[in-house]
């Protein structure tokens, strides 16, 4: 284990990847998404490898990406299990959170929905509140910051099973 007790919570997207460090539930530290061009795994492996170098998490918290009931195309999921393969080889902990373990850490707040949880999260977390996208509309695309408030999700959720 490392000599922090960060945790990193990170979402792959259909353009990179959103993530989120924490202290503690209420402390984040550091936060971003990266987008790749042309959506090359390479790149984007490339990018999560730099940010477990520079910041040395304790912790990696995902969201399920395999099996019932994860809803994850075929190429996000293989990202995702190739995130979570390199943090293990580097001795960090990887919590795999399914949506149930999600929606229970936010069910107090009466958070249920993404957008719920993203709004509840920006209104609690200051350094991230203006980063919140406007919820999408069917037809839109989704905003790249929303990987971040999913990525956050994950790193709260863990928080909440393990404090």
């Amino acid at each position: 284990m490392n000599e922090n007790n960060n945790v990193l919570g990170v979402h792959p997207s259909s353009r990179g990847f959103g993530w989120a460090l924490f202290e503690s539930a209420v402390s984040p530290f550091d936060w971003g998404t990266v987008e790749v061009r042309n959506r090359k795994e390479g790149a984007i492996m490339a990018r999560f490898k730099h940010l477990l170098k520079r910041h040395k998490p304790a912790v990696l918290a995902l969201e399920q990406f395999e099996g019932e009931p994860a809803r994850r195309s075929p190429r996000i999921a293989k990202l995702a299990m190739r995130m979570a393969a390199t943090a293990r080889k580097r001795n960090i902990a990887v919590a795999i959170l399914t949506r149930a373990d999600i929606d229970l850490a936010f069910g107090g707040t009466g958070a249920k929905t993404r957008d719920e949880i993203a709004a509840f999260v920006a209104r609690n977390v200051n350094a991230l509140r203006d980063r919140l996208p406007k919820p999408r509309k069917v037809w839109d695309s989704e905003h790249p910051s929303r990987a971040l408030f999913d990525a956050a999700a994950c790193a709260l959720t863990w928080y909440a099973q393990n404090s």
